[in-house]
């Protein structure tokens, strides 16, 4: 098996670490591939599967973050963009350099947004990124055939960095791995056990077989995002809380709207944000709302309102409007936002915060994908400087993530985002010709990354499989729900798994599909051609 086999993982454990960590997220993840890459016995425990909270549910991108220039907030910018320049170069086989136009509708803007985007550019530093540059409305027309062009001015042309948030917390799962790290899906921490004042383990549950495990470790680092207060709890029943829900949604529409090449940043919106309009997978990807949540859901929906909205601004830059019909997916994630006295999360800090406990437990709160590698170093330096820990320096400046391996496959190839992988997906189609059949006629998946993602990526549900190993779920929530069926299938002969376990998979997925789309009162995708699975 591969390097995550979830059977060999789950046996090991119930051994001592030097460091454990608790959550399976963009930042859990960062946590356990630097304390791994420094030598220290790590391990680290997802109560659900990697990524499937917000870390899966992002814009895709890898930026400094454009709007916190207006907000004065240079140190922020300037630290993301070095993380950037980081991430693309130690993962070149899921960060991509994006070209971005920002649109001019009125000739005095431009000088200004064509100003802004020069600090951007000084800012990065030599990173290997395009400088931004002035277009002509001409220039845009062509970049973005799709944009509306009455009243257009020109634009300015600069560059970010796009990825695919859960295939890259699948690679640092796998680094981390490589490096000697214990990471599992599916086993909850439930409570700590302490050693006097201090905590030296925690009890967790196995979710599938119900098992009771008892983990110890030297070092416990919460790092669970929307849940880090509930954790925090556990330690501390009075702990004030510490962190601010936000919600983000985005929508799915047509590429044809836009153009299939460049992505468009509508610069601000009445509420002090900006929208992305990104071709991403053969899709149009609009986002992102910023709503207060105060009882955020763990599995959250877009509003109604956040889809109108999300369709009002867009389409005030597209030729064509686009409608209700014309999304084909959608899906929401809650920010865990640093506690600060404001009156809108869009004005909130994505910066983190780390926080020491006197019984010792660690917590990280905070920060976006794009900082996830700092965020990681501070915490342990954070647990060096507590005295838990042996001080050993932070490599993963210089870490190639799993996959970036010279042997990679080119850009725009359908296996891309595997890197070194791919000839193992390729081998499975040697073995078992079935297995090269597409999941469905109009997602680019096959058959053999099913079974691929089983048996080396710890995928056990359906909707691990759709909505994070693949993307199909965050595409087309429609062609998602026909090819469950089939991915059912595929899994129970994986795993083991009865006819019984593959209805309950299809009909949890179906109610999570028309849950998404239904809250959105939608008549398009799923809603439009609902299909029994």
């Amino acid at each position: 098996m591969g390097l995550l086999d979830r059977n060999e993982h789950l046996s090991r454990l119930e051994n001592e670490f030097e460091v454990l960590v608790i959550g399976g997220g963009a930042t859990g993840l960062g946590i356990a591939v630097d304390a791994a890459s420094r030598g220290y016995q790590t391990a680290l425990i997802e109560a659900q599967d990697f990524a499937s909270g917000t870390s899966s549910r992002s814009t895709k991108l890898i930026h400094g973050g454009v709007r916190y220039l207006a907000q004065g907030r240079i140190g922020l910018v300037r630290e993301a963009l070095q993380e950037r320049a980081l991430l693309r170069r130690n993962a070149p086989h899921l960060v991509k350099e994006l070209p971005i136009i920002l649109p001019s509708y009125a000739w005095h803007s431009l000088p200004m947004y064509a100003a802004g985007l020069k600090l951007y550019d000084a800012l990065a530093g030599r990173t290997g990124f395009q400088p931004s540059r002035l277009l002509s409305r001409s220039e845009v027309l062509k970049r973005l055939p799709g944009i509306n062009p009455d009243g257009l001015q020109g634009g300015v042309l600069y560059h970010d960095g796009q990825f695919d948030d859960a295939r890259l917390a699948i690679a640092l799962a796998q680094t981390a791995a490589e490096q000697g790290a214990v990471v599992c899906n599916y086993v909850r921490a439930r409570r700590f056990v302490y050693a006097g004042t201090r905590i030296a383990g925690v009890v967790a549950t196995e979710i599938e077989s119900g098992a009771t495990l008892a983990i110890k470790s030297r070092v416990i680092v919460n790092a669970t995002g929307m849940a880090s207060d509930s954790i925090r709890q556990l330690d501390r029943a009075k702990a004030e809380p510490g962190v601010t829900y936000s919600q983000g949604s985005h929508i799915v529409l047509p590429c044809t709207l836009l153009g299939e090449r460049d992505a468009l940043l509508v610069p601000r919106t009445e509420d002090h944000r900006v929208i992305f309009a990104t071709p991403w997978l053969g899709h149009l990807l609009v986002g992102t709302t910023d709503i207060a949540v105060q009882n955020p859901a763990a599995d959250p929906v877009p509003t109604r309102d956040e889809v109108r909205y999300l369709l009002e601004h867009i389409n005030r830059y597209l030729a064509r409007g686009a409608g209700d019909n014309d999304i084909s997916a959608a899906f929401a994630g809650i920010r865990p936002l640093v506690t600060q006295r404001s009156a809108s999360t869009a004005r909130l800090s994505r910066e983190h915060h780390v926080e020491t406990a006197e019984s010792g437990l660690v917590s990280i709160t905070g920060g976006k994908w794009t900082t996830y590698r700092k965020m990681a170093e501070d915490t342990l330096n954070a647990a060096i400087a507590a005295g838990q820990l042996q001080r050993r320096r932070c490599v993963t400046r210089e870490l190639a993530l799993h996959g970036a391996g010279d042997d990679a496959v080119q850009a725009g190839d359908a296996l891309e985002a595997y890197g070194t992988d791919a000839k193992a997906v390729r081998a499975l189609v040697e073995s078992d010709p079935s297995l090269a059949a597409p999941i469905h006629n109009v997602l680019a998946y096959s058959c053999a990354q099913v079974a691929y993602a089983v048996r080396h990526e710890m995928a056990r549900t359906v909707d691990d499989v759709l909505a994070r190993r693949t993307r199909a779920l965050f595409l087309d929530t429609n062609a998602s729900l026909q090819a469950a069926a089939r991915v059912a299938v595929i899994l129970a002969r994986e795993l083991g798994r009865s006819p019984e376990w593959q209805t309950t998979q299809l009909e949890s997925l179906r109610e999570k599909g028309e849950r998404t789309m239904g809250a959105c009162g939608l008549t398009g995708g799923a809603g439009r051609n609902r299909t029994d699975v």
